[in-house]
């Protein structure tokens, strides 16, 4: 099961406790790392960005290619590539004392 839990002024997706997924500004956003950051591009899907302290931030977190948002199955795949993100993702050391 999906977790949502709200941050940032948006909301964060988790399962097991894991962050896999991001929704800021109606935009959806799915975790992001070496292994599928070609997918994530050659979809042509930016990074989330904010500002903090008057300087630009990227987090690893990519947008959802739009054409997902009409498809189910598609959306899944690409859920499916933030969560795999997540299950490679070093867990925080409060993650890991309260698993």
């Amino acid at each position: 099961p999906v977790r949502v839990r709200r941050m940032f002024g948006g909301a964060g997706l988790f399962r097991e406790e894991r962050m896999f997924g991001l929704l800021a500004d109606d935009v959806l956003y799915f975790k992001c790392d070496s292994q599928n950051l070609a997918a994530f591009e050659d979809a042509g899907c930016p990074p989330f960005r904010y500002e903090a302290k008057g300087k630009p931030m990227v987090m690893s977190y990519r947008r959802c290619p739009d054409e997902a948002l009409d498809d189910p199955e598609l959306l899944r795949e690409w859920a499916q590539r933030g969560w795999e993100a997540a299950l490679r993702a070093p867990l925080s050391a409060k993650k890991k004392k309260a698993g």
